[in-house]
């Protein structure tokens, strides 16, 4: 069946006729469906509860590119209908407050537009250009305002060095890129233009957007409206004064006079995404601890705009919060979690108690099986969300919050409803380390029969402060159809089994976690089915690094796929978008005060243990685990004489399955190919 799938790959990068060829029903899933699939994403009920617009991203085999539509459903059922459609990229709707309006995002041509369409005749209309892009996307409460952040470029630094003047009409190398800050970069962008996003607001029916803000250092997220329309609170970090230090962040708010923003918190550690109580009265907001681990949970807090402490809601529940919204009555927020794989729909209540009510959100992500998902609230308190499983990416669900649910949409019914999937089970283990529980999942070949013996992928997460749950995942399946049985595994560090499990590895990464792997395998091994003479091992980012730290210690896989690895930790935290600001939580020390403990943590130490033939492959513009840190390990095999190879994603940054359709086909392809060649059951007599 490798073959099969490698030759499908192959067919479906060549030409485009190859892709109808392979959409008959039946059979596993085919290289030529990731161009097929669909998910909803961004799901905006109406303020009345009685519509959801969500943004439909479909992946297009013309363009290799994935598109986004805003499509119209009934909270009751029935009828999806396009609302917003045609050759550009349309993200963000945001409903008025008398829901019959809503703003959004539009790209087109090369240009970023608000605009704005009433929902009743479809009609739309230009609201602003938007020459630095936007975000942050709200309505004032009176509807008469339409909040957005936008980027504003500043001056770049220049230093007089004596160039002569240039004469007219030549034509001259670009001048040098000059920096006096270590954000100068970052994945996704590449190099960073000078300038600061600023807090902008547009009259609803027209004119022209007024800066609020005027910030020279640092960065604006998560803002919102207060309920009287005249002021937008926000949180504001990062600030070259604190060293670039994504955990310290304070909430502030500034009026629509524009006037000198206020502070309204000033505690250690960061307070992001702030909600202000229907009554105007309690601040709600995000607050992530100032403590120097790896990994430090987010936790929901409230406090009196009139003075006070802050009081932690939900102090028992030993996970980190990602979204709170306050329900209309102000008794208390809905809230959404990660919990041992799942993301958690929940509602706390004010005077304490948690109501679990949907523990499948999710599917948002192309690739690989994180856990992911969000929501939004009506001012009736119903909800809408991005539902999934294991066998689909995500799709519109509605509901109460002790009522029934109802699932408006089902995007892939014409792709993933044709084709036999591999079914996906809970599978925990007890590690070798100390006998801690650790959980993951397996991923069986379409047609499994348990009587038989299959070749198995270790497929390892990154992060590593992050999770995999049983959601559909592009590049699971594919290994899948090609015959493997693949586990992916949440190993200790991973988030969602609480604090103490993620900072099991803090200063200390990686460590025991690489135990962990081990013995689930051996658990995976001991149920009959796998053949031990046919492991593989993959995994990208932080799994990149367990990857290359596994082959460094055992040589029993028959092959492995390094993906984006970090692989030096001194050359990481000196080079990478992030390093400079986050070697104080993995290491606490820098470089040059422990050069030892540095190399000690490195996968490259142990390049000289590696019997391993691996392939390395990375985004050829990744900032986040930058090039040469798989340069570094493929030259290392190299010159030891492992059998290797370097595989670069022209034009991708990290992410390289979730930038472009193809992308995920060609690293898939790749991890696949080279485990064929190197599978001891192909192996010549």
């Amino acid at each position: 069946m490798n073959r099969l799938l490698l030759a499908s790959l192959a067919c479906a990068l060549a030409t485009p006729s190859a892709f109808a060829s392979t959409q008959a029903s039946g059979g596993p899933l085919q290289a030529a469906d990731i161009f097929s699939l669909e998910m909803a994403s961004d799901p905006q009920i109406s303020p009345n509860g009685q519509f959801v617009v969500y943004q439909r991203r479909s992946n297009d085999i013309m363009t290799d590119r994935t598109r986004s539509a805003l499509w119209i459903a009934p909270y009751d059922g029935g009828s999806n209908r396009p609302l917003i459609t045609g050759a550009g990229d349309y993200s963000s709707p945001r409903w008025s407050p008398n829901s019959n309006q809503l703003v959004y995002i539009a790209n087109e041509d090369g240009q970023s537009l608000l605009k704005t369409v009433w929902v009743d005749s479809g009609r739309s209309a230009t609201l602003a250009h938007l020459p630095g892009g936007a975000g942050n996307l709200s309505w004032s409460p009176d509807g008469r305002w339409v909040a957005f952040t936008m980027f504003m470029s500043a001056p770049e630094p220049q230093v007089d060095i004596g160039m002569p003047a240039q004469p007219r009409g030549a034509e001259w190398a670009d001048p040098a890129l000059v920096d006096e800050t270590t954000r100068y970069e970052f994945d996704g962008a590449g190099e960073l233009p000078s300038g600061f996003t600023q807090i902008f607001v547009a009259p609803a029916d027209g004119g022209a957007p007024r800066q609020l803000t005027q910030v020279s250092d640092g960065s604006i997220s998560g803002v919102s409206w207060g309920p009287d329309s005249q002021a937008l609170y926000y949180s504001f970090g990062g600030r070259q004064a604190d060293g670039f230090d994504f955990r310290e962040a304070d909430i502030y708010a500034i009026t629509l006079d524009a006037s000198d923003p206020v502070q309204i918190t000033d505690y250690p550690g960061g307070e992001s995404s702030p909600r202000i109580s229907p009554d105007g009265e309690t601040l709600a907001y995000l607050s992530t601890p100032r403590v120097e681990t790896s990994h430090a949970d987010t936790d929901l807090k409230v406090v009196s705009l009139n003075g006070g402490e802050p009081r932690e809601l939900l102090s028992d529940l030993d996970r980190g919060i990602d979204q709170a919204e306050w329900d209309e009555r102000g008794r208390g927020l809905w809230v959404r979690f990660d919990d041992r794989g799942h993301t958690i729909l929940g509602y706390a209540g004010l005077n304490g108690g948690l109501d679990r009510v949907r523990d499948d959100l999710g599917g948002t992500t192309f690739g690989r099986p994180y856990t992911s998902g969000v929501f939004t609230v009506s001012d009736n308190d119903r909800w809408a969300a991005t539902l999934a499983s294991a066998t689909d990416l995500a799709n519109v669900g509605v509901g109460t919050r002790r009522g029934l649910a109802n699932r408006l949409t089902d995007v892939n019914a014409d792709v993933l409803g044709l084709r036999d999937l591999a079914e996906v089970e809970r599978f925990t283990w007890d590690s070798s380390a100390d006998g801690q529980e650790i959980e993951g999942w397996i991923a069986y070949p379409p047609g499994f029969d348990p009587s038989q013996t299959y070749p198995m992928i270790l497929e390892i997460h990154g992060g590593p402060h992050t999770a995999y749950g049983p959601q559909f995942s592009g590049e699971v399946q594919l290994y899948a159809a090609a015959g493997y049985v693949v586990l992916y595994t949440n190993p200790r560090g991973s988030t969602s089994y609480g604090e103490t499990f993620a900072n099991e590895i803090d200063k200390a990464y990686p460590g025991q976690d690489v135990d962990d792997l081990l013995s689930g395998i051996d658990a995976l091994v001991a149920r009959g089915f796998v053949d031990e003479e046919r492991l593989f091992v993959t995994g990208g980012s932080g799994g990149g690094v367990l990857t290359a730290q596994l082959i460094g210690v055992t040589d029993r896989f028959a092959a492995a796929a390094v993906g984006k690895p970090v692989i030096n930790w001194t050359s990481f935290t000196l080079a990478a978008d992030i390093g400079p600001s986050i070697y104080r939580y993995w290491f606490g020390v820098t470089p040059w005060d422990a050069p030892e403990e540095y190399w000690r943590r490195s996968p490259l130490s142990l390049v000289g243990n590696v019997e391993t033939p691996s392939l390395v492959f990375v985004g050829g513009e990744d900032r986040r685990t930058p090039v040469f840190e798989a340069e570094q390990y493929y030259n290392a095999l190299q010159i030891r004489g492992i059998d290797s190879r370097l595989v670069r994603i022209p034009g991708a940054y990290h992410g390289i399955a979730d930038s472009r359709p193809s992308r995920l086909l060609q690293k898939a392809g790749h991890v696949l190919a080279w485990f064929e060649q190197y599978d001891p059951a192909n192996a010549e007599d």
